[in-house]
């Protein structure tokens, strides 16, 4: 018989990782960014890649009676998890239901719709300005973003669109995108789902083949713009880009728009006050943009916590 010291331990083995997916590209592109980071983590400690099992769950009905029936169907004939990963409410109900009647640890990213105090660990950024002994609280949401070697000089514009949280005008994010042309003339425009139609079509015709609309870029288009930009310019409300860019390690500018007040605007307001970012506003002379900062790394920083969670 072996003894407890030559017994393999648990964490020598491939990890699985349930990763719920709601259908919506922004959540599915967190906890994407959460398996990368596992995956480099198993492998800079020489462990076996974890195992992930994908299961949609946005077309699925669960209920609180799942849970106290122990019932998830699409676990059945699988492996048992050791983490069930999702983001976004429609995964709440299912990684409960799951942790029931299979085991493992649920890992909710962002604001869960239900208590903190019903998941295992919670993954927030700061402006949720959640607390809790189980909450680990990030620079932003977390993202699939690693920086690359960087190409001098290319600058990547990231437009967004109307948003509940800041004023949007076509006119002035159009006047700075010019304006950025002329300073960086080889610079590339890509658009978001929220980008209005007819900032669209002006993008389209002075930009030509620098512009990259949303719906047109390839799987993995983003990842490798990012890695390979030096610089990037995002408008302000869109939040999760200007932390994608952040974590590319890019040198990071903001299109700033009307004042708006809540916690996104105060997050932004940080990242101001500690360097990371400069904010352009309307009618104002073009900032320097920073220095190239340590790119960000909450991904991989919270896969780590997870490891620590699995061993003990």
């Amino acid at each position: 018989m072996p003894t407890a010291a030559e017994k393999p331990e648990a964490a020598e083995r491939p990890q699985v990782i349930w990763r719920l997916l709601d259908g919506k590209p922004g959540h599915e592109n967190q906890t994407l960014g959460l398996l990368r980071a596992l995956e480099r983590l198993a492998a800079e400690r020489g462990q076996a890649a974890p195992q992930c099992i994908e299961l949609p769950v946005a077309d699925q009905h669960f209920s609180l009676w799942g849970f106290v029936l122990k019932r998830f169907h699409l676990g059945q004939n699988l492996p048992s998890p050791d983490f069930i990963i999702g983001a976004g409410h429609r995964t709440h109900w299912p990684m409960l239901c799951a942790r029931r009647a299979f085991g493992g640890k649920a890992i909710a990213l962002m604001s869960p719709s239900l208590p903190c105090a019903f998941f295992d660990l919670v993954v927030a950024p700061a402006h949720d300005g959640l607390t809790g002994r189980n909450v680990v609280v990030t620079e932003g949401v977390l993202n699939a973003m690693q920086p690359g070697v960087k190409t001098s000089g290319y600058t990547l514009v990231l437009v967004g669109g109307e948003s509940k949280h800041f004023e949007w005008s076509n006119e002035q994010v159009l006047t700075r995108l010019k304006e950025l042309a002329t300073r960086y003339p080889t610079l590339c425009v890509t658009d978001s789902r929220r980008t209005p139609a007819t900032l669209r079509a002006e993008l389209a015709s002075i930009f030509a083949d620098r512009y990259m609309p949303w719906e047109n870029c390839p799987t993995g288009w983003l990842v490798n713009e990012l890695a390979s930009a030096e610089n990037a310019w995002v408008t302000e409300d869109s939040v999760s880009m200007i932390y994608e860019a952040l974590s590319a390690g890019c040198r990071v500018g903001l299109l700033g728009l009307s004042e708006a007040k809540g916690r996104l605007a105060q997050g932004i307001a940080s990242l101001r006050e500690a360097k990371r970012v400069v904010r352009w506003l309307p009618g104002t002379i073009m900032p320097a943009l920073p220095l190239v900062p340590q790119a960000l790394a909450e991904s991989d920083r919270v896969a780590h916590t997870l490891f620590s969670a699995a061993r003990a």
